[in-house]
């Protein structure tokens, strides 16, 4: 009997319990009321029947239970100890079954993974720690061959004004400057080679064709440049260049006397220099003897065969192939190696050179001045020549104001003529310092019980012309008492500041007007000629960016993201229409087969012929219903009302066929 009195009892204990958070997982957390026992005081009738059925199954040691916990949960100790390297090395490539190592090198890498043996190992090498290790980077791989460049015929060397001399803002003396260019001409035409030009100044033969005296003349205005802007670029430099990367203008204890600014090179100018630093995603930077070292675009993997022919110290000679803004471009020299020749091995290029991403106003701006495509963004569909012309000019917004403040202070006039006696219009001052930056002032104010937003804005007596308002506000009232003198009705059609404010929005309607007719004109001329209308990738297709891409000019990705107000988002019409199909969805017995639109033409022609709808009586203007409850219901009904849509209220429904759709109603909303 009493292992039948138990049974209910494991019958409730093997129920499933209601999922709770487990705070203490060495609790009970079955849901029993408190009992007079202890937990190990339970009534469970034959222990050994019960450790038959619920003790452990099985007899093992400690030591095998975490063992087989660990195979168990898929986690071991070791896994801990060792490092990728070494679980690597213990589980082969054998589809991840553990096998023994079988060759020495694989067993003495995998002791060498020990801290311990590795350092005895070191130590019995007789090698510090450094030593190993600048050992074990030592390259093992294939060495290739020095690279040896061929020349096709001796390298054409010149001394030749750059042709972009002088610089922006700089001016020079023409005649000289007509000289200095006449030697384009002739580099164009004679070339001297390399291997002639010291035979041909030792015999004193003719030098007219190397254009020697047009360069000494570039050199002397060059300088002069030099000794006018050196102080200005270095000032420049420390505001703009704060930290160091590879290739910065040199400067401070770095900057010596005979090193050349960039106006100096020029893009094809050959020149010889020497390795500074290389990048491994900007690439090499060679000292050319100027202010900027100059940069050669390598990167990445193409580093990997370049490494063996490019290194840091060794002499190289190099190309100019760009010469850009320095405080727009990282690099403002771009090179190639003509010594060694690698252009073979660059695979990798540069889409774009480095740019400054300094605080820009447009970012667009920016990448227009450096040569690179425009931010694709979603195309918002604005057709400008289709947009209504502009009348509202921003000026007259302060005309108004200014108005105003005129007739208050003419009302005040009126009302307190003690106040202003003895006192000008025109000599009248602020009676406190006017400050146009703070004179708005933004408030709060009560309106219907509901606290709104008041702005206040002061304005200087000096900006009002009370004189003349003082006198056209006379001249109307003399105006007015003549016309009631003979009978008539006066009546003020415009003021003075009126008239100026239509003056305003007349101007601002003809600038818009001529700036359409200048898009129309831009656009027809682009279609003749087959020239895009916009900026080619400025905007794409929306599946550029896929799905739920965020943007942060839409306000659904904004904090306080309530939804649009109604007003802008749908039309009256539109949420008139939308209340009716609301109405009739559902109701077999409801159904129309026209259209709404159709429907609205067919109430437009009734009423044109004169015939009313029938109407309904409400049941809310029951003039026997009398309101008897408190002001703070008045206030919760206020409230609302504010939360109906105007497209419930009666006034507003439309009409289908002559009969309204039924009222929506909020009846039943806010009872709990």
């Amino acid at each position: 009997m009493q292992a039948l009195q138990t049974l209910p009892f494991f019958k409730t204990l093997l129920l499933p319990l209601p999922c709770k958070p487990l705070l203490k997982p060495h609790k009970s957390h079955f849901p029993l009321k408190p009992r007079a026992y202890s937990p190990n005081e339970y009534p469970v009738g034959d222990d050994d029947a019960f450790l038959a059925s619920f003790g452990p199954k099985e007899k093992m040691s400690e030591e095998e239970a975490r063992k087989r916990n660990w195979i168990e949960r898929g986690w071991a100790p070791w896994e801990e100890i060792l490092t990728p390297e070494a679980d690597f090395a213990r589980k082969s490539l054998n589809e991840g079954e553990e096998v023994p190592l079988q060759s020495p090198e694989s067993v003495e890498a995998f002791k060498m993974l020990s801290p311990k043996y590795r350092k005895q190992k070191i130590a019995d090498m007789g090698l510090t720690e450094d030593e190993y290790y600048a050992k074990q980077f030592e390259i093992k791989g294939e060495i290739p061959e020095p690279l040896e460049t061929s020349w096709s015929g001796s390298l054409a060397l010149a001394l030749v004004p750059p042709r972009d001399w002088p610089p922006r803002g700089w001016e020079v003396d023409k005649k000289e400057l007509e000289f200095i260019r006449g030697a384009h001409k002739l580099h164009s035409v004679l070339r001297v080679d390399g291997e002639n030009v010291e035979e041909r100044l030792e015999k004193g033969t003719k030098t007219e064709d190397m254009c020697l005296d047009r360069y000494k003349v570039f050199l002397k205005q060059y300088n002069e440049w030099v000794e006018a802007n050196r102080n200005r670029l270095e000032e420049e430099s420390y505001k703009h260049d704060q930290d160091y990367y590879p290739g910065r203008r040199k400067r401070g204890k770095d900057y010596k006397e005979d090193m050349y600014e960039l106006p100096f090179y020029y893009p094809g100018q050959i020149c010889a220099g020497k390795v500074t630093a290389v990048h491994l995603y900007q690439g090499a930077f060679v000292d050319i003897g100027g202010v900027y070292d100059g940069w050669v675009p390598i990167k990445r993997n193409d580093w990997y065969w370049i490494r063996h022919h490019i290194k840091v110290g060794m002499h190289v000679i190099v190309e100019i192939l760009a010469k850009r803004d320095p405080y727009r471009f990282r690099f403002p020299i771009e090179m190639r190696f003509v010594y060694p020749n690698i252009d073979h091995l660059i695979f990798n290029k540069f889409d774009f050179p480095p740019i400054f991403h300094r605080d820009v106003a447009n970012p667009d701006e920016l990448r227009r001045d450096c040569g690179r495509p425009p931010i694709p963004r979603k195309d918002p569909g604005v057709r400008w020549e289709e947009e209504p012309l502009l009348s509202n000019h921003p000026y007259v917004d302060k005309i108004w104001k200014i108005f105003n403040a005129e007739q208050m202070i003419l009302d005040d006039l009126e009302a307190n003529p003690d106040k202003y006696k003895g006192k000008k219009l025109t000599e009248m001052t602020d009676e406190e310092e006017f400050d146009e930056e703070n004179s708005i002032e933004h408030g709060k104010a009560t309106y219907k019980k509901t606290v709104v937003p008041r702005m206040t804005l002061r304005v200087s007596v000096k900006e009002l012309d009370l004189e003349a308002a003082f006198a056209e506000r006379q001249l109307h009232r003399r105006l007015k008492k003549e016309a009631e003198e003979r009978g008539e009705t006066y009546k003020i059609t415009k003021l003075k500041r009126n008239e100026e404010m239509d003056e305003y929005d007349l101007v601002h309607w003809r600038r818009s007007f001529e700036e359409r007719e200048a898009l129309l004109r831009d656009i027809s001329c682009r279609q003749a000629l087959g020239i895009p209308l916009e900026e080619p990738g400025r905007y794409v297709d929306p599946s550029f960016f896929g799905k739920d891409q965020y943007d942060p000019d839409s306000p659904l990705y904004q904090y306080d993201y309530w939804g649009e107000p109604k007003n802008s988002e749908k039309s009256k019409q539109e949420r008139m229409t939308d209340a009716h199909n609301k109405s009739i969805v559902g109701k077999g017995s409801v159904w129309y087969e026209m259209s709404y639109e159709d429907a609205i033409k067919q109430q437009m022609e009734r009423e044109k012929r004169g015939i009313k709808p029938r109407e309904y009586d409400d049941e809310d203007d029951d003039p026997s219903r009398e309101d008897d409850e408190d002001e703070d219901d008045d206030y919760d009904e206020y409230l609302y009302s504010i939360l109906g849509t105007p497209s419930a209220t009666v006034s507003n429904q439309p009409r289908v066929n002559g009969t309204e759709s039924s009222r929506l109603s909020d009846e039943g909303m806010f009872e709990n």
